[in-house]
């Protein structure tokens, strides 16, 4: 009864402590990676700025309320002459005089001054600026968020691969241990010669070697995995591409040239940053322009001190509204020199424009050539196995017979093992080029990566 009860608790504890155990997958390093790779975190934060250059944008046009104040020391004098002087009881004179002795006192001041533009080309031009400078901070988050699954999918099917290739070696290794075992004991009852155990023994310190390169590569790659997510897989092996799980084949090239065309980051980037040069080039032009502002001033100035006829003090209110023309007439030849500046900046922004275009064609072609042949490239390896298999069987056969040596069974193992992982490359390169594709499009989304994801299963 004890031993049932600490069988159940043991069983209920490796229960427990299995989905901490389970191999991660192509999602969870997504997902890690999202919150925690500091380029992505950098993306991210610059992608926030795009509602506030719209909010700028706007802002250009609403009107411009100020509360202006000053205080300090001051002095006044005036003197008036040839004034009409008329007052009740008085009469009217000509030519009077008015003078005040110099005031000397504190003075201040306060206003409240709004300003609405009306007409004004420049800020026109610089509304336009920032609204396309808000839609490329967008694309670049967008395009920011792809790169991020790339790097993710990538990172992760390079550890997957160096551990099936660990895995590939050491299944070797005891392979040609056993070979060089049996041939030894072959040579000790005169049934085999010394050279078959000593290809066994060179072949079996190279594997050990490769072993160790192997487990560089993978402590290398997953250094790489955890400084993208901060995962560190275990010893475990990662879901790898299942056989019989290819991506259907994809679209005409035709179609994914125009899904690029239209969709691709790259190009729209390249549009933006056009866009901006024109732009640039318009607020030149509109250096020179008119600018047509509604304006209202309501303040209040009073100054305190003495003067010659003792205490004196000034005030004055204030109150105004209208419009106010701003025509520029000379700017030293700054104007023609900015102009000169900003055609020379379009014209590289379409060169750079175009060049984008034929670079993101040129990708495309790549990555739809490589999707297109990739089944037809996974089923020659595959066959190509299954051919390494049967030799490796046939040559064991051959072997116990006589009429194959220990240098035949190592050559078909190594043959066997190189199959396998050029199969695994095959199948990973495919579904990785389905991702490059729909990234170049700008479709690249989780729904695509959980789609790959399916199409995995645990290495055997």
């Amino acid at each position: 009864m004890r031993r049932l009860t600490r069988t159940l608790a043991a069983a209920a504890v490796a229960a427990g402590l299995a989905p901490h155990a389970s191999a991660l997958d192509l999602m969870d390093v997504w997902r890690a990676a999202a919150g925690h790779d500091a380029e992505f975190a950098a993306a991210r934060a610059a992608g926030a700025a795009a509602d506030a250059r719209r909010g700028q944008a706007s802002a250009l046009w609403r009107p411009n309320l100020a509360l202006q104040g000053g205080a300090g020391w001051a002095t006044n004098e005036s003197a008036v002459r040839g004034a009409h002087f008329s007052a009740p009881g008085f009469g009217q004179t000509n030519g009077v005089a008015f003078d005040t002795s110099v005031v000397n006192g504190t003075s201040g001041r306060v206003a409240l001054a709004l300003r609405q533009p009306l007409v004004s080309r420049e800020r026109d031009v610089e509304r336009q600026r920032l609204l396309i400078a808000a839609d490329a901070a967008d694309v670049q988050w967008h395009d920011a968020r792809q790169a991020l699954m790339l790097r993710s999918a990538e990172r992760y099917f390079d550890v997957a691969l160096a551990t099936e290739q660990l895995r590939l070696l050491a299944r070797q290794q005891a392979a040609v241990d056993q070979a060089h075992v049996e041939a030894q004991d072959r040579f000790r009852i005169g049934d085999r010669p010394i050279t078959d155990t000593h290809e066994a023994a060179a072949r079996a310190a190279g594997l050990r070697a490769q072993r160790v390169a192997a487990e560089v590569e993978l402590q290398v790659k997953q250094a790489a995995l955890a400084d993208l997510s901060g995962l560190r897989p275990g010893a475990e092996s990662l879901p790898v591409p299942a056989a019989g799980k290819a991506p259907a084949a994809p679209d005409d090239l035709p179609v994914w040239l125009d899904r690029v065309a239209g969709g691709s980051p790259a190009i729209r980037l390249a549009q933006a940053q056009w866009h901006a040069a024109e732009q640039d080039a318009r607020k030149t032009d509109a250096a020179l322009s008119p600018s047509l502002d509604l304006v209202a001033t309501v303040g209040r100035e009073r100054l305190s001190g003495g003067g010659d006829f003792g205490s004196a003090s000034n005030a004055a209110n204030n109150h105004a509204i209208g419009v106010q023309l701003s025509l520029p007439l000379y700017t030293g030849g700054m104007r023609s020199a900015q102009q000169t500046e900003a055609r020379a900046a379009v014209d590289k922004a379409a060169a750079d424009l175009e060049s984008a275009r034929r670079q993101a064609a040129l990708q495309t072609r790549s990555a739809w050539l490589d999707l297109s042949v990739g089944s037809t490239r996974i089923e020659a390896l595959q066959s190509a196995l299954d051919a390494s298999r049967a030799r490796l069987g046939a040559t064991r056969v051959g072997l116990s017979a006589g009429d194959r040596t220990t240098l035949d069974l190592l050559n078909a193992e190594n043959d066997v093992t190189a199959a396998e992982l050029a199969l695994l490359q095959a199948r990973i390169r495919l579904l990785l080029s389905g991702l490059r594709l729909a990234a170049l499009a700008g479709q690249l989304d989780e729904a695509r990566l959980q789609q790959v994801n399916g199409a995995l299963q645990p290495s055997r």
